[in-house]
């Protein structure tokens, strides 16, 4: 009998193992961009059909010639390992090179410019924010962590 911690060591040696899962190129757009505190780099890679998480550790990071935007195609090389912590896999890339902007982004920047030609974003439509809003919209999941986050932190604000 395994425990969790121990399956999740074999699976990520499973990984290391497997030569298919090392020194790969692997295209996608760009997507959650996170430039943490620490020094990495976490986003998500996907295309049409799929997505990947991806880190880009500290000491990658800082010599990185090319920064990822959230929307850009890149062309990234890695290799897919697992963070042990929560049995998740995901590329630790080490190298990242542009590939033109992405579809999503493009699409954005149209709807964009489309409503900025009809006025919508014009000083004459924006209403001032109140000091004290009444009501506030999070869209979140409902057992996520963020709506909890947020609930936690106003209360604590504004008992």
């Amino acid at each position: 009998m395994l425990g969790v911690s121990e399956l999740s060591l074999r699976i990520k040696r499973k990984f290391q193992e497997d030569s298919e899962m090392q020194d790969l190129w692997v295209r996608g757009e760009v997507s959650n961009l996170t430039n943490h505190r620490s020094g990495h780099i976490y986003f998500t890679l996907k295309d049409e059909k799929s997505q990947i998480q991806c880190v880009v550790f500290r000491w990658y990071a800082k010599r990185l010639r090319f920064r990822p935007e959230a929307g850009m195609k890149i062309l990234v090389f890695g290799s897919v390992d697992t963070y042990e912590f929560r049995s998740q896999y995901q590329l630790q890339v080490l190298s990242v090179r542009p590939d033109g902007i992405g579809e999503l982004y493009r699409a954005f920047e149209e709807l964009k410019a489309r409503l900025a030609s009809e006025g919508l974003f014009d000083e004459a439509h924006k209403r001032p924010l109140p000091r004290y809003p009444s009501t506030v919209a999070v869209v979140s999941s409902p057992d996520g962590a963020v709506i909890h986050d947020i609930i936690n932190v106003a209360r604590r604000r504004y008992p």
